[in-house]
């Protein structure tokens, strides 16, 4: 009895030390709160565009309370430009590096699914302003919706001029008027060592091993998070609803699956 008493008490401070260590390698946890300066719960800015924005929100958040972060964009049929609404974290990942990255998202009860137009919820992408193909900001991998499918992607190749773009859809069905969450690890390699996992609301979706996930430039891609109606500029029109709100909250980045779980933080 004296020897199992002593293991339990091993495996509680085994269990201790390994909670405390995951909230210790945490290196971004945002609780809807839309406040920049970095750190480690603030933004560094926002990728906003005209005919968009970008609130502070009590409406709804993750877990019944708190806030959350409210992003909106309006189809203006006389504008050419693009339609971000998202906010950013510059410390993304660089090449070389391993990490979770999740965070949860509700789309607004009314949300219009007809369609197949590409709604964005989150996109890693860096500035490569100066190369030499012309390309100025390239995102790498990403994580949208589709009519009522969930897709990703992976970016990758030798240089940014040549590159490979690999898509993965119908991954999850997503319903509206409720909270989901989205957990990604990635091992960020242009080689077979790099892999890339996806979940959604705790089941994994996307498992690529052996694979490569990144170009093979050590610049720092930035990690974006909200609203972005590409299709609307890609294509030149919007199917559907033309005012699109949905809300994100409890977005983190560390080195173990809970630190970017929203249901475990």
């Amino acid at each position: 009895m004296k020897t199992r008493f002593v293991s339990c008490l091993l495996a509680s401070a085994a269990f201790c030390t390994a909670t405390s260590v995951s909230l210790a390698v945490a290196s971004f946890h945002n609780t809807g709160t839309t406040a920049n300066g970095g750190g480690f719960s603030n933004w560094d800015g926002s990728n906003l565009d005209a005919n968009c924005s970008i609130t502070q929100s009590t409406s709804t958040a993750y877990g019944g309370s708190g806030t959350s972060i409210k992003a909106q964009a309006i189809y203006n049929s006389g504008y050419s430009g693009r339609y971000h609404a998202m906010k950013t974290r510059n410390n993304g990942y660089t090449l070389g590096e391993t990490g979770f990255y999740g965070f949860a998202f509700y789309l607004q009860a009314a949300w219009d699914f007809s369609g197949s137009q590409q709604y964005q919820l989150f996109q890693f992408i860096a500035n490569y302003n100066g190369s030499s193909c012309g390309e100025d900001w390239q995102p790498s991998a990403m994580v949208w919706i589709a009519g009522n499918k969930l897709a990703s992607r992976r970016n990758f190749g030798p240089s940014a001029c040549s590159r490979t773009t690999v898509s993965y859809t119908n991954l999850a069905t997503v319903t509206a008027g409720v909270w989901h969450r989205i957990v990604i690890q990635a091992r960020w390699t242009n080689d077979s060592t790099g892999f890339y996992k996806l979940w959604y609301d705790g089941s994994k979706v996307l498992e690529l091993l052996s694979q490569p996930t990144t170009i093979n430039d050590g610049r720092q891609y930035r990690m974006d998070v909200g609203l972005y109606a590409n299709s609307w500029k890609d294509q030149g029109y919007a199917t559907g609803s033309t005012n699109r709100q949905l809300w994100i909250d409890k977005v983190g980045k560390g080195t173990v699956f809970a630190d970017a779980d929203p249901a475990q933080w």
